[in-house]
């Protein structure tokens, strides 16, 4: 049996294991299975990685930063960017990847515009490092908004008209509006929003959440996660089989 699956906590809404599942019967794997491993804390994983057969683990909120000392071997982007979403399962141990980077910025480009220059980042958690670094590699001027203050950052409150519309990408790496909690969203001034906009939300279920509604009302395009976790999933199903 070759079994792979999902790290987090409160994951029984996930994406992956439903994508994976089709994936392995379509390809006709019928060796292959895919399972949640829904974790308390990161301290549990010792459990999981006891169990036989395992080839491979995705991971998500919130331990993409804590499972990195439980690994033996980082790869380049992944240790750039300070978070793992992907394992391999090799000869020499555990190898951590990350696959949102990649992901995010193929899901990014096609809806970018010359004039998406200066970027907001909400949420300061795993993912938001992924985004990070892909904008830093396009150039793409970039801060962090957070709910406590930091330098270098702003928080939601510091969020003015001036700034919304200088910032004309602004990404949501917060689970606010994540289903069922659907009617939640970012703090941030969504009446300065306009056509110059690009909405992007990590977020897939809903599939509009309310932060890319109210930048739709306003002129803004927008674009969910949906794409981008085909794309990671994609990646990490590569790596998988390179191990």
């Amino acid at each position: 049996m070759n079994r792979y699956g999902l790290l987090g906590k409160n994951i029984s809404y996930s994406f992956s294991q439903g994508y994976f599942t089709q994936k392995f019967k379509n390809l006709g794997l019928t060796d292959h299975s895919y399972e949640n491993f829904d974790i308390q804390n990161i301290g549990e994983l010792k459990n999981v990685l006891a169990q036989n057969d395992l080839k491979g683990l995705n991971v998500t909120i919130p331990y993409k930063q804590d499972v990195i000392p439980y690994l033996d071997e980082l790869d380049t982007k992944a240790e750039k960017i300070g978070a793992v979403n992907t394992i391999q399962f090799t000869k020499n141990g555990l190898k951590g990847f990350n696959t949102d980077a990649y992901g995010f910025q193929k899901s990014l480009e096609p809806f970018l515009e010359q004039h998406h220059r200066n970027a907001l980042i909400l949420g300061t958690g795993g993912a938001s490092k992924a985004v990070r670094f892909v904008l830093d590699e396009l150039g793409i001027a970039n801060i962090y908004v957070s709910r406590s203050k930091k330098q270098g950052q702003y928080t939601y409150e510091e969020l003015d008209k001036d700034i919304i519309e200088k910032n004309t990408l602004i990404i949501n790496c917060t689970p606010l509006g994540t289903y069922p909690n659907i009617e939640d969203k970012p703090q941030i001034p969504y009446q300065h929003i306009g056509a110059n906009h690009l909405l992007y939300d990590l977020i897939y279920n809903p599939e509009k959440t309310t932060f890319l509604a109210l930048g739709e009302t306003n002129g803004a395009a927008i674009c969910n996660g949906l794409k981008m976790l085909e794309y990671q999933a994609e990646k990490a199903w590569e790596i998988w089989n390179t191990a």
